[in-house]
């Protein structure tokens, strides 16, 4: 039987329901389905078909993988430049093992997230402990993961990497769309599980708001660095496992193209679902929004190096309106 008082307690706890507040979190979702709108208008049969929006859920799959890396670092306060480079190293590691060296597909893909963590403990090694800042650490590294990956393929494509990574990433649907989507869902919402329901997402957001609070509240902040920094180098190499299998081949050079529209995505989903976070869901949602205006204007026929310019405009934008969201909920939290 509830009393007065579990009834009280059950009263304040309900916030009452905020019309601008659900429009700042949920505005980036609305603004993406005007844009879908529009395009279904302009280009009638073309833009607004099930194939169109398949083929575009699994080509960004692995730039939603590194969106979803970099929001770890992002949240602790850290910058990873390298995710791209690991992206392609990882890919290549597959090829050059699978194709080339005729190594099993499983042992190949134990190498290539292998080798993320390696590049994720480097870069942790002078970022916490050498004190180098990060963006300076991950700059660097991706200059040497660059030249290691040329020098690996020769600078050349390497095909012939076994069907059964292709099925189980491109190839293979459900619902009509590739696996490759459903491999971003998965990571998003362990990620998401972790921030919000776990000490450990704590931590790191503490962590990220004020290192030396974080520090003297008992929390090991530089143990939460490195885990960050490695979990996002291992989650960029995943994005490279599955690059490699929607490609069918490993390309030395074009991963790094995904670097750019991840830092947009990751902060400009700090500005929906929870304004001022840094978030999974904020950042999947964004990778598809700049991907669906690119693939418009595409379509529409415009210039090649619009698509920089976008992606470029796109990232200036959303970390100035990240940044406001960012500033506002520290006021809020006192």
């Amino acid at each position: 039987m509830d009393t007065p008082l579990s009834m009280s307690r059950e009263t304040k706890s309900r916030k009452p329901f905020n019309f601008l507040n659900f429009i700042e979190r949920f505005g980036l979702v609305f603004v993406w389905i005007l844009i879908i709108g529009i395009f279904a208008l302009v280009l009638p049969g073309i833009f607004f078909t099930w194939t169109n929006f398949s083929i575009l859920f699994a080509t960004q799959a692995p730039g939603a993988i590194l969106a979803l890396a970099l929001v770890i670092p992002l949240t602790a306060g850290d910058y990873d430049l390298s995710v791209g480079a690991t992206l392609t190293l990882s890919a290549v590691t597959i090829g050059v093992l699978n194709a080339v060296n005729d190594v099993p597909l499983f042992l190949a893909v134990l190498a290539a997230l292998a080798a993320g963590v390696v590049v994720g403990l480097v870069n942790a090694f002078f970022i916490v402990f050498v004190r180098i800042p990060s963006l300076v650490v991950t700059l660097g590294t991706t200059s040497v993961i660059t030249g290691l990956v040329q020098w690996m393929t020769n600078s050349s494509t390497i095909g012939g990497i076994s069907p059964t990574l292709i099925d189980m990433v491109g190839r293979g649907r459900l619902f009509g769309i590739s696996y490759a989507f459903y491999y971003v869902i998965l990571v998003a919402i362990v990620i998401w599980l972790v921030f919000e329901y776990t000490p450990l997402g704590r931590r790191i957001l503490f962590v990220g708001r004020g290192r030396e609070v974080a520090r003297l509240s008992g929390i090991d902040v530089g143990r939460v660095r490195i885990g960050c920094l490695v979990a996002s180098a291992f989650l960029s190499s995943f994005g490279g496992v599955i690059y490699a299998g929607l490609l069918g081949a490993a390309d030395p050079f074009s991963g790094l193209n995904f670097l750019l529209p991840a830092f947009a995505a990751a902060f400009l989903g700090a500005t929906a679902i929870i304004p001022g976070r840094f978030n999974p869901w904020g950042a999947v949602i964004s990778v598809y929004f700049l991907a669906t205006g690119i693939t418009g204007l595409t379509m529409l026929g415009i210039p090649l190096w619009v698509t920089s310019a976008f992606n470029g405009c796109a990232l200036i934008l959303a970390v100035t309106v990240s940044q406001f969201a960012r500033g506002r909920e520290e006021t809020d939290l006192g």
